[in-house]
């Protein structure tokens, strides 16, 4: 599998990187990231966590290449802010991004099966 840098607009539609950018920006807001969570989704601490967010968001909007542990840390972050009442978003997830839970998961599922071929290396491995 390539390492080779992909834009957004080769793999995603409108929805797809927009659920991005606002699960993105959540980590931004309510939801609160510990150095262990942090560490485990492929950062070096919650800082770091940041820090990436505030660049694969800017990345998103200005569609710049990606490389692939990247967008593995991106889905990660997106599944676990989402899903996670303890360090992301959770039971709020629908309040704080105007999107339903339904509707996220489908995206969501639709994503993973998207960024599947470009993450391939990183399943079940910590992207690093």
């Amino acid at each position: 599998m390539s390492e080779t840098p992909v834009r957004p607009s080769e793999i995603l539609n409108d929805d797809e990187a927009d659920l991005l950018r606002r699960a993105l920006n959540e980590w931004l807001g309510p939801a609160r990231c510990s150095d262990e969570m942090a560490y485990a989704m492929g950062f070096a601490d919650a800082d770091d966590l940041v820090r990436g967010v505030r660049d694969l968001k800017r990345a998103l909007k200005a569609d710049e290449p990606i490389a692939p542990v990247d967008w593995a840390r991106m889905l990660l972050s997106t599944e676990v802010v989402f899903v996670s009442d303890l360090v992301g978003s959770g039971y709020e997830w629908s309040t704080t991004t105007g999107r339903s839970d339904e509707g996220t998961i489908r995206l969501l599922r639709g994503l993973q099966r998207q960024l599947g071929k470009v993450i391939k290396p990183y399943y079940g491995k910590r992207p690093a």
